[in-house]
């Protein structure tokens, strides 16, 4: 069995989870899980991602506003804050004396959806850039179809951190890494149109991957269309070590150093 799964980018908070989380979080580990970091994705759920950063010795938290918060109707973002984010960030601000909140995330920007608002969704992002450097935090970063505005501000921030579900080319992939970005790997890696990744992969030095599940989604092959969860990060490990002629736990084991590393965990 695999072990020394270091899952950088989880949903556990999800309702998709409810029904049996606890009895999930209790499995994880037996099935060679050792780190979990737990993105909250608005003032709602950040502190049950804490809670459960406190209740299970292997999960950290990272707290932020998502961009799609912006127009979710369930979101505080919309149902508490009326759209005023800055009102909400500074809400959050206290949680992040927290020793076990150990980055900014899941904050970014989202071009895929038309009608999260652009200039608000930038705005909030940088916000939450400067909130990370005053913090001296990483990040955990979502980048969707927004390529060209993410890397002026990453350019101009340099943060630290994970670009997670790294969508971009092996080019851009070069400098980011430079700049002291990891990138993030998870199931879409493995899906037969991923022949980007793969260039990706090859082309970045080992010590700047880490891997991820966005749990309860993007479950990878051939577990695909199931609610996923971080045991299944075995499955990426074994196509990456393909990639990069290593066994499976060779590639656990050297993304789980640079995920300790990124995130500062001891």
């Amino acid at each position: 069995m695999m072990h020394n799964i270091f899952d950088t980018h989880a949903h556990y908070c999800s309702h998709q989870f409810d029904a049996d989380r606890e009895e999930l979080l209790t499995a994880l580990p037996q099935g060679g899980v050792v780190g979990v970091l737990e993105c909250a994705t608005h003032s709602g759920d950040a502190p049950q991602v804490v809670a459960l950063a406190h209740a299970q010795p292997y999960f950290h938290a990272a707290l932020g506003i998502h961009p799609e918060s912006l127009i979710e109707e369930d979101a505080p973002t919309v149902a508490a804050y009326h759209g005023d984010w800055r009102a909400e960030l500074e809400a959050l601000r206290p949680l992040f004396e927290d020793k076990a909140v150990v980055a900014v995330g899941e904050i970014g920007l989202d071009h895929h959806w038309p009608v999260v608002p652009r200039q608000e969704q930038y705005d909030l992002f940088e916000a939450q850039l400067q909130l990370a450097a005053e913090l001296d935090l990483p990040v955990s970063v979502h980048d969707r179809e927004a390529h060209g505005e993410m890397y002026e501000l990453l350019r101009r921030y340099k943060p630290r951190g994970v670009l997670h579900c790294y969508s971009g080319s092996a080019e851009d992939a070069l400098w980011l890494t430079e700049q002291g970005m990891y990138l993030g790997f998870g199931g879409a890696v493995t899906y037969k149109g991923a022949k980007r990744a793969a260039k990706v992969l090859a082309a970045i030095d080992p010590q700047w991957a880490v891997l991820e599940t966005d749990c309860p989604y993007m479950a990878p092959e051939p577990v695909r269309g199931r609610r996923n969860d971080s045991r299944n990060i075995a499955h990426v490990a074994e196509y990456i070590g393909g990639l990069w002629q290593m066994d499976a736990q060779a590639v656990l084991d050297r993304t789980a150093e640079n995920a300790r590393r990124c995130f500062n965990i001891v």
